[in-house]
């Protein structure tokens, strides 16, 4: 495997917050033995997110440099939004409300998987993830 290969693959994570936070690169290559990203970041918010995402990755971050700038003429990808469940609620009853469709009830159900087994089983109280539409 090459260089910029293992690089992209240790730096991963970071590359999808990339995309996830709606940075726009410019430059992602191999330069000095380093992976070398260049990008506009739509916030100053979405460039920090960046910036956690590759120190969790290697505090030091020896092997790559970033240089990313602020745009904020970029758009902002839409971003899921905490609902906290209420009594009465259902997975079909809180998708018809953000989604205005109770079928829709399966995409909060994959957005909350680290906490929910099975989409009939909510608990008041519980913060869930309502991805956008």
């Amino acid at each position: 495997m090459d260089r910029f290969e293992q690089l992209k693959q240790k730096y991963a994570a970071a590359l999808s917050t990339i995309t996830a936070t709606g940075v726009s690169l410019s430059n992602l290559h191999v330069q000095d033995d380093k992976l070398f990203i260049k990008g506009r970041a739509p916030s100053e918010q979405a460039k920090n997110e960046v910036w956690t995402a590759i120190k969790q990755i290697d505090p030091t971050y020896a092997d790559l440099h970033a240089d990313l700038t602020i745009d904020s003429s970029l758009p902002t990808p839409p971003r899921a939004q905490a609902y906290t469940v209420k009594s009465g609620d259902t997975l079909s009853k809180i998708a018809k409300e953000f989604y205005g469709d109770a079928t829709k009830y399966p995409k909060i159900f994959e957005a909350n998987r680290d906490q929910l087994s099975d989409p009939d089983k909510i608990k008041v109280g519980q913060v869930l993830q309502i991805p956008p539409a």
